[in-house]
């Protein structure tokens, strides 16, 4: 069925989004209690662990009394969950992003519930125990897999099935964070691959419900809040400084990240105990830097606010960095961002003792942003999550500049994210870049041959075989069409072997199948998906669909016009007069 060219939309959008939308809502609520019991098992694991209690309370393995002690205990989390993941599941390892963005765009987004069940009971124990990450990457993954699931329990498509998968991703970091906006960009930047209605609108839902209901399980407050000063002209060379220095500092990271990655599959040992090495530097880091273990949410209120001596935090920010990037290397589970947060907000302290005193928070705040920007590549993400944890809208201006300067030192740099890295060990390329189709852009009656061959529909069969499927047969099929130009359809050789003894006229041979019409107001993309979802090789083009007049044939070959389009606007460079005659 095609659709009629003069009722052509903006966005591509039907009933289904209401669908899409309903379920939404659950999803949101969903992720905010998986989010309330990730944290809680967090704090639990934090309390048996570090202070050998039976408590939910919220308490900095800091505080601990173990002395060299200590050391064990990332080993016996590590061990615990390369247990887990060899028994269990595998897709338990790693920081839950990558893992999220491979389920969506090869695995059809299907998430099972054993990843939903053991991806936080994992996180749990490696934070719990000493494990220098945050929960926003087991959240990803755990509401991930429970919007996955709720979808496969109804008829959806695999798109339908990524859009709330998202949904649960993004309504558990708001419910971590409380930023829905962030999350938003962030299933955006780095979860849809598209942005679109069809899955913005549902994602949003999503996070607009977690937002609402996270105060009713956990702090309802900004996770971070500051207030610093307006800035003005001097803070451009500055922010520019601290852009280099965070895209400097994320292309170190990314890849220390990875060539320690590469020293753990030269081990001759089974990958399950990895996790384990990998506890033992968190350990001797943690034994060093009591603050460095452990999510460290306390760590980065002390640097936003300027309450750390400039040598403690440059020696938290070499051993929180060591340790993050020996741990995660070894294949355990838990999240990046709030790692990140740190050794950004290290970064901007050491910054601002150059910087006048009033200033003393906005650079450790803006480098912070700046180092997730440069890592996930998600500059806007970034900016507003910043932005979300704070409420700092004096810092809106600074933190965009750098973030913009670091995104764009990385890409310039690196060929790829700490995200989709690992993906593109496993033989499969993440393409980051969104833009329009160009098919999207061009009009059917844009890209169509004019000049049609055409079989008349009083031909004889046998005439037709010779003349139009001789030697010198120049296209695969060809439309039919009678006295008055209507095309009656397209007509295959197959198709004409099949019925060259029993039908007497080429119309005989033919059957009216919308499916293999164009018309020329609709776009060459609607047109290329009912080729390659009939299977057609060409489409007739007509007036309409109650006259049938042919106008046109779109080929295969037709729909690359557009494409070379694209190509000529961004390849053909020209200097042009900035006077002319011409409007």
């Amino acid at each position: 069925m095609i659709a009629d060219p003069l009722a052509s939309r903006d966005y591509a959008v039907d009933g289904r989004l209401l669908r899409l939308s309903a379920l939404a809502l659950p999803i949101g609520a969903l992720g905010t209690l998986a989010a309330w019991l990730l944290l809680t098992l967090i704090h639990l694991c934090t309390n048996l662990f570090f202070f050998q209690t039976l408590s939910t309370a919220d308490r900095s393995p800091a505080g601990h009394t173990l002395g060299v002690g200590v050391v064990a205990l990332p080993v016996i989390g590590g061990l615990i969950v390369g247990l887990m993941a060899r028994y269990g599941s595998e897709k338990i390892r790693g920081h839950g992003i990558p893992e999220a963005i491979e389920a969506i765009l090869f695995g059809k987004s299907r998430l099972s519930a054993k990843v939903a069940l053991l991806k936080p009971l994992a996180s749990g124990i490696v934070i719990g125990s000493g494990g220098p990450f945050g929960a926003e990457g087991p959240i990803i993954m755990t509401g991930g897999a429970l919007g996955s699931l709720l979808a496969q329990r109804f008829h959806l498509s695999s798109s339908e099935r990524k859009t709330l998968l998202v949904a649960g991703a993004a309504a558990g970091m708001t419910a971590v964070f409380g930023t829905p906006v962030a999350a938003v960009l962030l299933a955006v930047e780095l979860l849809l691959f598209e942005l679109r209605p069809r899955s913005v609108l549902p994602v949003a839902l999503a996070c607009a419900v977690a937002a609402i209901s996270r105060p009713w399980l956990l702090d309802g407050g900004r996770l971070f809040p500051l207030q610093t000063p307006s800035t003005g002209l001097a803070v451009l060379p500055v922010g520019i400084v601290a852009g280099l220095l965070a895209g400097a500092l994320s292309s170190l990271l990314s890849r220390a990240l990875y060539a320690v990655e590469d020293l753990f599959h030269r081990l001759p040992v089974h990958w399950m105990w990895w996790p384990a090495i990998g506890g033992l530097a968190v350990g001797l880091g943690g034994w060093a830097q009591p603050r460095a273990l452990g999510v460290g949410y306390d760590v980065i209120g002390d640097l936003l606010n300027h309450r750390l001596l400039l040598q403690a935090a440059l020696a938290l920010l070499v051993v929180k960095a060591a340790i993050w990037v020996v741990s995660l290397g070894s294949g355990t589970s838990g999240g990046v961002l709030a790692p990140l947060l740190m050794m950004g907000a290290g970064l901007g302290t050491l910054l601002a003792a150059a910087m006048p005193a009033d200033q003393a928070s906005l650079w450790p705040l803006v480098c912070m942003a700046a180092v997730l920007a440069g890592v996930l590549g998600a500059p806007l993400t970034a900016t507003v999550f910043a932005f979300g944890l704070t409420g700092d809208a004096n810092a809106l201006t600074p933190l965009l500049l750098a973030c913009v300067v670091s995104h764009g030192w990385y890409v310039m740099r690196m060929r790829r994210s700490i995200m989709t890295e690992r993906i593109a060990r496993r033989g499969r390329h993440v393409h980051r870049e969104y833009g329009v189709d160009p098919q999207e852009r061009a009009r059917v009656d844009e890209a169509m041959t004019r000049a049609v061959l055409t079989i008349t529909a009083d031909a004889e069969p046998s005439q037709v075989l010779r003349d139009w499927f001789g030697a010198g047969q120049p296209h695969r099929a060809f439309p039919v069409v009678d006295v008055q130009g209507a095309c009656l359809g397209l007509l295959d050789r197959d198709r004409l072997l099949q019925g060259i003894d029993t039908a007497t006229t080429a119309a005989e041979l033919v059957t009216a199948d919308p499916a293999a019409l164009a018309l020329p107001g609709e776009t060459c993309r609607a047109a290329a998906q009912r080729m390659a979802r009939a299977g057609l090789q060409r489409l007739a083009v007509v007036a309409d669909l109650e006259s049938r007049r042919l106008v046109g044939i779109l080929s295969r070959s037709d729909l690359v016009k557009p494409v070379q389009h694209l190509l000529d606007e961004e390849s053909q460079r020209e200097r042009l007069p900035i006077w002319s005659r011409r409007p």
